[in-house]
């Protein structure tokens, strides 16, 4: 398979953030500061980050890099993605759920992910045409067919609002089982092992998606924007089980009809 030499190599680089930033997790001395974007970066992000590119430096000369901390090179149709600690602020703050995410994009496409959560003991992976797994075997998406029946992770309320699209989000809630927020990379790879069945958000950048995208296709599901396009690209992310994934979009659309019902209803 085209992409097996490049999983194998993604799993090595987790294996190197994973060595660097669970030394740092609960560390007395953790350096943070704030970027300019206001959002928390720390030693153990640029420390994660620098392993990683060095390492594909040496292993993939001729391929470009984008990193969440050391930004972007050009020039390739192959381009690794790296997001060194997705959940920078629950890492500051002790709580476990945090991950490396490591990706290969070919042509705008991503291939091959993995997504390492040392403080959960956890690691899922995916390559294109090689299937999803984690730790605990082969990864598919649920079989719910009915809003009613589905279970939904949104992330943050705050990034809903910030998107004018709050009372979507509420005329969602309304619809389905099951609401909860679970965050970050988790709730993504939750659709994956079909625990969850639909999780959205916004205000993301590519280096938040690029890993998810092949673990959540790989395994059965859909993943792309939450208007409605594929890809990682869009600035949102919907992932669903697939059978869910039009009627979402739908229902979170700019003027969507239940959204006014909601708004009346607060």
């Amino acid at each position: 398979m085209p992409y097996e030499d490049d999983l194998a190599l993604a799993l090595t680089l987790a294996d190197i953030a994973d060595a660097i930033s669970a030394e740092r997790f609960h560390a007395a001395d953790l350096d943070v500061s704030l970027k300019a974007d206001h959002t928390h970066v720390t030693d153990a992000d640029r420390a994660v980050e620098q392993a990683i590119r060095s390492r594909l430096v040496a292993e993939r000369p001729g391929d470009a890099f984008y990193g969440e901390e050391s930004g972007r090179t050009e020039g390739a149709s192959r381009e690794w993605i790296v997001d060194p600690i997705d959940g920078t602020a629950n890492f500051l703050r002790g709580v476990p759920i945090w991950a490396t995410l490591v990706s290969l994009v070919v042509d705008g496409v991503p291939v091959v992910g993995v997504v390492s959560a040392p403080a959960l003991h956890r690691r899922w992976w995916a390559a294109a045409g090689l299937g999803a797994f984690s730790l605990d075997g082969p990864l598919h998406v649920s079989g719910v067919d009915r809003l009613a029946d589905a279970s939904l992770s949104y992330n943050g309320l705050q990034y809903w609002m910030e998107a004018g699209r709050v009372e979507q989000l509420l005329s969602l809630a309304g619809q389905v089982w099951r609401t909860r927020a679970f965050g970050d990379f988790w709730s993504y790879m939750l659709v994956a092992e079909g625990a969850v069945d639909i999780s959205g958000e916004f205000d993301l950048k590519p280096y938040d998606m690029a890993a998810l995208y092949p673990i959540v296709t790989e395994a059965g599901g859909r993943f792309g924007g939450l208007d409605g396009g594929d890809g990682i690209w869009e600035g949102s992310a919907l992932a669903t089980n697939g059978l869910l994934h039009d009627a979402v979009v739908a229902a979170v659309a700019p003027g969507a009809p239940g959204a006014a019902a909601a708004r009346g209803s607060r």
